[in-house]
């Protein structure tokens, strides 16, 4: 029995896998056009919404897929390659579900309710936790934004920054500073509530498709069950679904490395008799893209190999999740920088993709943990 669960289990995940490079072919061609624009790609959301795709970390007995850690990385990866701002903002959706998949932390009828909801009702979900005033939750400050209980109710005031497709959102799970405990609430908020509103602030070169704008909350009235989840002042869980961020980067190398593998494959100066692949120091720098490829893709699914093999060990993992996060991002922009030598100032031109991957890129640099807060976690691990 346990076999042929496990054989129609990998028969799954290799028709969902064979699903998303179909759709991240179809990203591909959009993607030009959604960065030029900054355009939320709403069509994009269509598509992974009639593929099912938002089901995929929801678990089987609520009708999901079920997919683990690893499966999830290796379809944020595949997607990217298509269009990462697709990728990256529909990953945060995922993540937060996949990781109440893993912990059951939350109300069981409210993970319930909510899995119905993304399967059947096709609802687009974010976490919402960043704020202009604490910056990224990484760094450890408490929530500006406050919950304040009132008889069967909860009133939530605040703004959440960085907020990606923020306009197509149905709910927001939203963290708050409950008053007057100081605890940290993370709550459900239906965004058709009156005192929701979005305030358009997505200015940013890369990433555009993101639509990463700004929530706010102003006298918002939830439900007591909207409270999800309760965590003491201070608490730091480390969450391996975060490893999406390094997915999504190396989903963009990738699709660099293509194209450059491509043009040095079809371009014949008439200085050279044949194509510039040919070239002794255009052959270094492919090995030094490949190299730093393997790298970056054995640290990154080890990582979640070991997430998932060793439950017991998550709660000591931020280290190593830092330090994927960091090898796999640096991995990335070192490939698609060498691609851009090879390609030369043609990729440089507006219409060429190269362009569009080295600012997309470099986002993944300010994805949270940063590279110094990583670089300081690991020195603290050490010296304990």
């Amino acid at each position: 029995m346990k076999m042929r669960e496990t054989a129609e289990k990998t028969e799954l995940f290799a028709q969902v896998k064979q699903q998303a490079i179909k759709l991240a072919a179809v990203f591909k061609e959009r993607a030009a056009h959604t960065d030029t624009t900054g355009e939320f790609p709403y069509e994009n959301f269509q598509a992974l919404k009639e593929s099912n795709f938002l089901s995929l970390t929801v678990p089987p007995e609520y009708d999901g897929k079920g997919l683990n850690l690893s499966e999830y990385l290796q379809i944020q990866e595949i997607l990217a390659q298509g269009d990462a701002a697709t990728a990256l903002s529909f990953g945060w959706q995922l993540g937060v579900i996949l990781e109440n998949t893993e912990n059951r932390k939350w109300d069981e009828h409210s993970f319930q309710d909510l899995s119905y909801k993304i399967v059947h009702d096709k609802i687009l979900l974010n976490l919402a936790q960043t704020e202009n005033a604490t910056g990224s939750p990484s760094r450890g400050a408490a929530p500006t934004t406050i919950a304040s209980s009132e008889g069967t109710k909860w009133r939530i005031n605040g703004r959440k920054s960085f907020a990606s497709i923020a306009a197509a959102l149905d709910y927001s799970i939203v963290t708050a500073t409950i008053h007057p405990s100081g605890n940290k609430g993370f709550f459900l908020i239906d965004h058709s509530l009156e005192g929701v509103a979005v305030e358009e602030t997505w200015d940013s070169i890369a990433m555009r498709g993101t639509r990463s704008d700004d929530i706010i909350l102003d006298d918002v009235l939830v439900d007591q069950e909207a409270l999800l989840v309760e965590e003491n002042k201070g608490t730091v869980t480390p969450r391996g679904w975060y490893l999406q961020i390094a997915a999504v980067y190396l989903g963009i190398a990738a699709a660099a490395r293509d194209y450059t593998i491509q043009f040095a494959s079809e371009l014949r100066p008439a200085s050279l008799p044949g194509p510039i692949k040919e070239v002794p120091e255009v052959r270094r720098k492919i090995g030094e893209i490949e190299l730093a490829l393997f790298n970056a893709r054995e640290v990154l699914y080890a990582t979640a190999r070991k997430w998932i093999d060793y439950p017991e060990k998550r709660s000591a993992m931020s280290p190593d999740l830092a330090a994927a996060k960091h090898i796999v991002t640096n991995n990335a922009n070192h490939v698609v920088d060498l691609c851009m030598r090879i390609v030369g100032a043609r990729s440089l031109s507006a219409n060429n993709p190269l362009q569009r991957h080295f600012r997309d890129v470099r986002a993944g640099l300010h994805n949270p943990p940063t590279d110094d807060a990583i670089v300081y976690t690991l020195a603290d691990h050490a010296l304990k």
